[in-house]
């Protein structure tokens, strides 16, 4: 008497279904998304059991922003990172600022991204990321009448 297991368990077709909800829900590492709209992002700080917050933003991207300023600072350059193209090195070594500084640090870049979105010269999330923005720039005046 053989008996075949085929059957799948209920439980791990959930586990997958929240996993794919948890990854529309949170497009970015580091950041999650309040009741009532808003971003934040938090890091834990190693070999600690506290927590640095960064911050809550307008949109994803900046949330995200604000947590890759924070977790280069405290883990440096193999820091898994949500937009590593532009990381800003000012010439601070990682691992060796406070967590009172990295939070600072995070929240002017959290907050820049934000003014710049506000500002209308970035897309507001649209739950896909097709291209990644160089939100360290200023944005140049449109120049489709020029050709």
């Amino acid at each position: 008497m053989e008996e075949a297991c085929i059957n799948s368990s209920p439980s791990s077709s959930t586990g997958e279904t929240k996993r794919r909800q948890r990854q529309e829900d949170k497009p970015y590492r580091g950041i999650r998304m309040r009741k009532w709209g808003k971003w934040v992002a938090e890091i834990r700080e190693p070999n600690k059991r506290s927590r640095i917050w960064l911050g809550s933003y307008n949109s994803p991207v900046a949330a995200a922003r604000a947590y890759d300023t924070a977790v280069f600072y405290l883990r440096g350059p193999t820091a898994r990172l949500n937009f590593p193209e532009y990381i800003v090195k000012d010439g601070e070594e990682p691992g060796e600022l406070s967590a009172a500084t990295i939070r600072k640090k995070a929240i002017e870049v959290g907050a820049s991204v934000d003014a710049i979105q506000a500002a209308g010269h970035e897309p507001a999330y649209s739950g896909t990321v097709s291209e990644k923005p160089d939100l360290n720039e200023y944005p140049s005046p449109d120049d489709s009448g020029d050709s």
